[in-house]
C-alpha cells in the first residue's frame, strides 16, 4: 500500500536569537505584500555557531488509515517535525511527501485569522483544505455544536477566550474531513471534559480510516489511541513501531522514569547495621524488568537486600504514589510466620504481586523500606526508588470496557457485576461467570 505521509531524511537548522514577528492584521500582511517586490535583498549573514540543528535526518512512512503518535521529551523536535507535515514550515534538507487533505491543530494560534469571525474562519479553512461550500456547510451546525460557541460564532476571534478558541479550532480540524489530521499537545490547555471529548473524537476519526498523528506527554493516551508510536530524541528516530514497546523504550531509556534501582557498592546502599538495600525492580509476569505494565496483567515489585545480623524480625514494605503526588496505598509482607520469626543474616530477595485489574492509569512512583514493628524501628525507607507506567487498552475487556475518554480515581479494579430486570423470577441463574 502507498504511504499517505513519506517523510525522507528530514533535518531541520534553525537561527538562534531571532526575533518572533508580531501580529499582523488583514491590512498590514497587504501592504506587506506590495512592498516585498521593491525590498533590497538582505545577505544572510548567519554562522554555523547561531544555528541550531532541530530535525536530524528523520526518515518513516505512515500508511492510509494509521493512528500514530509521535513522542519525546521537550526539545525533542516534536512540534518542528509536525510543522514540516503541516507545511507551515520548511525542512533545511530532505522530502516531506503527504497525500492528501491535512487539517493541524498545533499550538493556539495557528490555522485563524483573528480579525476574522468563528463563522468566517470555519469556511477559510475548509476552503484550505480543497473543501467546497456546501460540503463545509454541511459540517457546519456540527463543528459548531461541538465547539460550543453558537453564541459566539459571528465575533472575531480576537475577542474569544483561550478556551472557546482551542474548543473551535479542534471541532474545525476533527470535522472538515482531512484525510490527514496532525494534532500536538495543545489538548493539555483544555478542560477535563474537553480532554475527553477530543480523545473520544479522535478515537472516532482513526476508528473512520482516516490517518492521525498525535503528540503528546500522556503516555496513557498514546498508548490508548495509537497502535504505533514514533520516539523522538534529540531531533532523531530512536525507535518506530508498537505504541506499547516504543512507549517502554522511552521509559526504559533514561528519558523517562526508571524501573531498576540498585547499589553496587554496600557501604553506599541504604539502612544500618542490621539490614541494607541492595536493588528494587519492577518485573512484569514473563520475569522481566519492565518500565510499562499492561492494566490487565499483574505487576511485580522486587526487594533485594542483605540481612547483616541475625536475630531481628524485618518486615519489608512499600508506598505506592501516584504522578499527583496521592499516596495509593502502602503493602508490607504480611506473611505469619516472617511477621514472628527473627531473620537469620544473608542475601534475602521478596516481591510484593499486584494483580491486574487493578491499579489506575498513569505512573506510580514507588518507595521502598524495611522496618522492625516491635520495637518500631525504620532500618531504611528510599524514597521514589523506581517508577513504572501502568498502560489501559481498548480491548473492551478491562475496567474502562470501550470507553475512551480519561477515567478519575487512583486504582482501577474490574468489578463483577450483576443485573436482572425488575420481575424476573426468584432462582434464575445468572448466565455469566463469577470473577
Amino acid at each position: 500500500m502507498k504511504p499517505i505521509i513519506r517523510a525522507e531524511h528530514i533535518s531541520k537548522r534553525f537561527r538562534i536569537g531571532t526575533q518572533a514577528s508580531p501580529y499582523q492584521t488583514l491590512r498590514d500582511l497587504v501592504v506587506e505584500a506590495a512592498k516585498r517586490p521593491f525590498r533590497k535583498r538582505r545577505p544572510n549573514n548567519s554562522q554555523n555557531g547561531d544555528t541550531i540543528l532541530a530535525l536530524n535526518d528523520v526518515s518513516f512512512d505512515i500508511r492510509p488509515g494509521e493512528t500514530v503518535g509521535i513522542i519525546g521529551r521537550n526539545g525533542a523536535g516534536k512540534s518542528t517535525l509536525l510543522k514540516i507535515l503541516s507545511r507551515i514550515t520548511e525542512p533545511t534538507t530532505g522530502l516531506a511527501d503527504l497525500y492528501g487533505r491535512v487539517a493541524s491543530l498545533l499550538e493556539v494560534g495557528t490555522g485563524f485569522h483573528f480579525e476574522l469571525t468563528g463563522r468566517e474562519n470555519i469556511f477559510l479553512n475548509g476552503a484550505i483544505l480543497g473543501m467546497k461550500r456546501a460540503e463545509i456547510q454541511r459540517r457546519f451546525d456540527e463543528i459548531v455544536a461541538f465547539a460550543e460557541v453558537e453564541r459566539f460564532i459571528d465575533t472575531p476571534v480576537k475577542r474569544y477566550s483561550s478556551g472557546m478558541y482551542l474548543r473551535l479550532a479542534f471541532a474545525v480540524a476533527a470535522h472538515l474531513e482531512p484525510e490527514i489530521l496532525i494534532v500536538d499537545e495543545v489538548l493539555a490547555v483544555g478542560d477535563i471534559r474537553f480532554q475527553r471529548k477530543c480523545l473520544n473524537k479522535m478515537q472516532t476519526i482513526g476508528d473512520g480510516g482516516r490517518t492521525v498523528i498525535f503528540v503528546s506527554h500522556d503516555m496513557s493516551a498514546v498508548t490508548r489511541l495509537c497502535p504505533r508510536a514514533i520516539l523522538l530524541d534529540d531531533g532523531r528516530v530512536l525507535r518506530d513501531g508498537s505504541s506499547h514497546d516504543v512507549v517502554s523504550a522511552y521509559l526504559s531509556s533514561g528519558l523517562g522514569t526508571t524501573a531498576e534501582r540498585e547499589w553496587a557498592d554496600p557501604n553506599r546502599a541504604p539502612g544500618n547495621d542490621i539490614v541494607r538495600l541492595r536493588a528494587v525492580r519492577v518485573r512484569g509476569e514473563d520475569g522481566f524488568v519492565t518500565q510499562a505494565i499492561d492494566i490487565r496483567r499483574p505487576v511485580g515489585i522486587e526487594m533485594e537486600y542483605d540481612v547483616l545480623k541475625d536475630g531481628h524480625v524485618l518486615v519489608p514494605n512499600y508506598h505506592f504514589i501516584n504522578d499527583q503526588g496521592v499516596h495509593v496505598f502502602v503493602a508490607h509482607d504480611h506473611d505469619a510466620m516472617r511477621l514472628r520469626e527473627p531473620r537469620r543474616a544473608g542475601r534475602y530477595i521478596g516481591t510484593a504481586w499486584i494483580p491486574g485489574n487493578f491499579l489506575a492509569e498513569g505512573t506510580l512512583i514507588v518507595g521502598a523500606a524495611v522496618s522492625t514493628y516491635e520495637p518500631f524501628v525504620i532500618h531504611f525507607w528510599e524514597r521514589d526508588v523506581v517508577a513504572f507506567q501502568i498502560i489501559d487498552s481498548l480491548d473492551g475487556d478491562s475496567a474502562r470496557g470501550d470507553y475512551a475518554g480519561k477515567m478519575p480515581g487512583v486504582v482501577r479494579p474490574l468489578l463483577r457485576w450483576t443485573s436482572e430486570q425488575a420481575g424476573r423470577a426468584v432462582g434464575t441463574p445468572d448466565p455469566r461467570p463469577a470473577v
